[in-house]
């Protein structure tokens, strides 16, 4: 019988007691020390994702308990006026089967009803809430900061400058002050993938078409969400939260943090913020901030061991994305901040299309699955970053 959640969180507490109690034992350590206290942490991070599967069934189980019985998945981004039910799975299915020469006027017409304006076709009700579980669960940045869905120009606005209260005398003329505010827009960015599938699979009535094309998508495009979302330019893409951020810290180090470097970073942040912020770092950079204690002899970063809560630095939550720079010369390697400021406008549904000729020469049919979004943050001073010397 597999492990509780709390008994996989004890396994994981102790793992890095031990892990602890061993680096404080050695007063130089070798690359072999360092090669042991690795494979320990790594041990310990294995059971982190254990417990995150876990949490995550569990969760998906409440979802379910506390949905309405006649309909038990949510709606996906945008309601297409009536299409999400039988007549429209049947003809969207058909679709990916059989393409759409070999549909009927009438599976046309059910099927026009979800069109994109690429020639793709939003993905049917069922499948979309699916789609949208495993987009999100592969991106972080979904879970932590706004979303919206829009299907025009967005823009944002954003306090410049608060105004001022004054203290006013009795019968007296109040000062004028007025808030400052500017705005951020949202553009228009395409994210797409193509895959292929062959044509005895797409031929086997058995094989589940919709959940497999819907699997990849959902993986592709959430991987390249939160790459873009966590570190993008702006160039073609959205504007990551790491380079929207401003200047908390500059380490002395190149490839190294030091504990007054990270409380530093973490008072940079404005107190209004703090109570929502979250630290980001990749998972080399996780592996240095686990060492570091603060003037007291106490390590600054704390295992979750309750059901549901996330590792803490300073009593604030950690998340580890890969897509943060690594702690080397030059580079923001840790962000900290309210990642609610960061907004990612949805333009689009997910659609597909199925792509007839592209790989017919070898026996395969092309699906192309892309969507529409972009992402900014409003308030640089919501989110402060560490950059290596």
């Amino acid at each position: 019988m597999p492990k509780t959640i709390t008994q996989l969180k004890e396994d994981r507490a102790k793992l890095i007691d031990d892990a602890r109690s061993t680096y404080d034992k050695i007063d130089s350590p070798t690359a072999e020390d360092e090669a042991r206290l690795n494979t320990m942490l790594d041990d310990a991070d294995k059971i982190g994702s254990q417990i995150a599967t876990q949490e995550r069934l569990e969760q998906q189980e409440a979802d379910l308990r506390k949905a309405d019985p006649r309909k038990t998945v949510a709606k996906p981004v945008e309601d297409r006026s009536g299409d999400g039910d039988t007549e429209y799975r049947d003809a969207f299915d058909k679709y990916l089967r059989r393409g759409r020469g070999k549909m009927s006027g009438d599976e046309r017409r059910a099927l026009e009803v979800g069109t994109d304006s690429e020639g793709g076709y939003t993905v049917d009700d069922t499948l979309a809430a699916e789609l949208i579980q495993i987009r999100d669960d592969m991106n972080v940045m979904r879970g932590l900061a706004t979303v919206r869905n829009s299907s025009q120009d967005v823009k944002i606005p954003t306090e410049a400058s608060l105004g001022v209260a004054t203290w006013t005398a009795e019968e007296a003329a109040y000062t004028e002050s007025d808030d400052a505010f500017g705005q951020v827009s949202f553009s228009n960015y395409k994210l797409g993938w193509i895959g292929k599938i062959t044509e005895e699979l797409l031929n086997d009535s058995v094989f589940p078409i919709g959940s497999h094309i819907v699997s990849q998508i959902g993986r592709a495009i959430g991987k390249g969400e939160e790459t873009a979302f966590v570190a993008g330019d702006g160039s073609g893409k959205p504007t990551g939260v790491v380079n929207g951020s401003s200047l908390g810290v500059t380490a002395a180090g190149a490839a190294a943090i030091t504990s007054d470097e990270v409380i530093d970073l973490y008072h940079s942040l404005g107190r209004p913020y703090r109570g929502q912020a979250t630290w980001m770092a990749a998972d080399a950079t996780v592996k240095l901030l686990r060492k570091l204690k603060d003037g007291d002899n106490q390590y600054l970063w704390q295992p979750g061991l309750q059901a549901g809560q996330p590792d803490s630095i300073l009593g604030r939550p950690l998340v580890t994305s890969d897509n943060v720079p690594a702690a080397t010369t030059g580079l923001r390697s840790v962000v900290f901040g309210d990642m609610s400021a960061y907004y990612i406008i949805d333009r689009t549904p997910v659609a597909v299309q199925r792509l007839d000729e592209l790989y017919a020469a070898n026996g395969f049919i092309g699906f192309r699955g892309f969507e529409r979004t972009d992402g900014k943050l409003t308030q640089s001073a919501a989110v402060k970053h560490l950059i290596q010397a």
